[in-house]
């Protein structure tokens, strides 16, 4: 079937980026869900967009352009409305004669085009780039319009002397169209502009004559503008009906969830409202499914901890921990390990607290304290649901922690997370749970710690030579300072004057041998725990660390600042 199509794909199959049985694959997929051919083979992660795009863009003989490396004039970007921009993902490259060179990821598209070239009264020559690339060009060379109109909006709630009655703000918002009331704008510019600027949450905390608005954007909050204190009620109610949440409770904490929209993407944003002295304080967690599809490639492993990791979660039964604080992607990198062993012949089940991200093929139980449905209760009733691989969201209590430890030694594979500081003391804290250590030595196959660490922005990085007492806190030798390549971002657009874009994980791996077995068993100290796994090979969270910087991915302000609990230790353990 796959020979003779006539189309972009005959290029990657003639490439070998495709084998025609692939190919089939992707047909049938296309033709049984009704995506297009380019779309199937990124669902089957069978070639990669880039890819996909420069064979459409040989095929049809356009220009195929990357967008990262790419700044387009502000005289260029004007040529089309931002509306036009966001609805067909396009953006223009360059204007000659009466000829817009206009960037797309679709030249198929020629109902787009026709309307584009009619809207503009242009003639459109198209030029192919990846879809996700476009669609961060948007966002950022129209960014600014829209953070000009939370500003303007904020500035015209505080100009005008509009007061809002509750009474006022409940019927208007709840009958609210998306375009209509003020109020309802401001909260989905709000939300837009975040997603943005790739944030992780909002935060939106009362104080006594105003109202902060925070992003944490790669682990840092940001400040937006201060808005009228008497916007509060009006936009708590607003968030509170997108989240299902009752308007008429203000004395108690709440949680919801809103489902929204956003450029074409589908975002779940998880919803906090805490009552304060001031009022009541919202945090809006925002999920981005697209970053939870992430390999177990992506995470940030060296080459030796990712073979460990290989072997670990590959295992027949045993637990696995990942320990680390609240924020350092301990979800992210467990999900990402059941995204790999997600098969049809493996039954997986989830316990979590709340559940954060829907998996496609994975059972997904969710904790419900008010009806007493705890993790012991859920993994209980699990086991008689015969799975092969369980995950529990994190282990809190004795309870817990023995039945997961039941769990493991009766043929499971247990996933789970645990708030330590590194991977030796979390089998302290095992045992400060109430676990017998002759339990944690027979069924704990490997911990692992981690934490996040900002990424150097590609765009505007730079050698660098670090200050001498930083290299000494660091304990880098002559040798290492030789081979080290030193990176650090000076700032720009594309980081929003940062100099760091995204985020990286940090690891230390200790695998449970015989001689951590036995010492588990004696209830050795955490120190003798980490003198004998650093012998065994493992590599701190601060050395991997200090590789990753030596690399010139990150910074060692960056990880000196994330590990700085760690000097002491490796000090005394050197």
């Amino acid at each position: 079937m796959a020979k003779g199509r006539g189309d972009f794909t005959d290029i990657l199959v003639r490439k070998k980026v495709l084998s025609p049985e692939q190919l089939d694959e992707a047909i049938n997929l296309g033709e049984s869900t009704g995506i297009k051919l380019q779309d199937a083979l990124a669902k089957l992660n069978y070639s990669s967009p880039t890819e996909t795009v420069a064979a459409m863009a040989e095929f049809y003989n356009v220009p195929f352009v990357d967008l990262t490396t790419l700044e387009i004039p502000k005289t260029v970007i004007e040529l089309v409305p931002e509306s036009v921009a966001r609805e067909h993902i396009v953006i223009p490259l360059a204007l000659e004669g009466n000829t817009l060179k206009l960037i797309t990821s679709d030249p198929t598209n020629y109902e787009a085009l026709q309307k584009i070239q009619f809207i503009l009264n242009r003639e459109i020559m198209p030029v192919l780039a990846v879809k996700e690339q476009i669609q961060e060009a948007i966002n950022r060379n129209y960014g600014q319009t829209e953070t000009e109109s939370v500003d303007s909006m904020i500035a015209e709630f505080t100009d005008t002397a509009i007061e809002f009655t509750d009474v006022d703000s409940k019927s208007s918002l709840a009958n609210a169209d998306e375009s209509d009331a003020p109020v309802v704008k401001l909260c989905n510019l709000i939300i837009s502009e975040a997603v943005a600027a790739r944030a992780s949450d909002i935060h939106i905390e009362p104080f006594n004559d105003r109202i902060r608005i925070r992003y944490r954007i790669d682990g840092n909050l940001t400040e937006r503008d201060n808005a009228p204190r008497r916007l509060l009620s009006p936009m708590l109610s607003r968030i509170k009906i997108m989240g299902s949440i009752d308007i008429s409770e203000k004395r108690r904490p709440q949680d919801g969830r809103i489902k929204m929209s956003i450029q074409g993407k589908h975002f779940d944003l998880r919803v906090s409202m805490l009552p304060s002295v001031h009022g009541q304080s919202a945090v809006m967690r925002i999920l981005d499914r697209t970053n939870i599809m992430v390999g177990i490639r992506d995470l940030g492993f060296s080459e030796d901890n990712y073979a460990r990791f290989q072997t670990i979660i590959k295992r027949p039964n045993g637990i696995f921990l990942v320990t680390g604080p609240t924020g350092s992607g301990k979800t992210t990198t467990l999900y990402a390990a059941l995204n790999e062993l997600n098969r049809p012949d493996r039954k997986i089940i989830t316990a979590e607290d709340p559940v954060e991200y829907y998996l496609p093929g994975i059972n997904q139980v969710e904790v419900r304290h008010n009806i007493g449905l705890n993790f012991a209760r859920i993994i209980r009733a699990m086991l008689r649901q015969a799975p092969n691989i369980i995950l529990v969201g994190e282990i809190r209590d004795k309870e817990t922690a023995e039945i997961a430890v039941q769990a493991s030694l009766t043929g499971h594979l247990v996933f789970s997370t645990l708030h330590t500081n590194d991977a030796p003391s979390a089998v302290t804290r095992l045992v400060d749970i109430g676990v017998p250590p002759f339990l944690i030595a027979s069924s704990v196959i490997a911990i692992m710690g981690q934490r996040l660490v900002r990424v150097n922005c590609p765009k505007c990085r730079e050698p660098f030579t670090p200050a001498d007492d930083q290299l000494r806190a660091a304990g880098i030798t002559p040798d290492q300072l030789s081979r080290a390549t030193f990176m650090k971002g000076k700032g720009c657009s594309h980081c929003r004057n940062a100099g760091y874009r995204g985020r990286q994980a940090i690891f230390e791996m200790m695998r449970m041998t015989s001689q951590l077995r036995e010492l588990t068993f004696a209830q050795a100290p955490t120190q003798e725990l980490r003198r004998k796994a650093r012998a065994g090979g493992m590599k701190t969270l601060l050395e991997d660390g200090i590789l990753k910087a030596l690399k010139g991915s990150t910074t060692l302000d960056e990880v000196l600042a994330t590990c700085h609990t760690e000097l002491m230790e490796a000090g005394l353990t050197a």
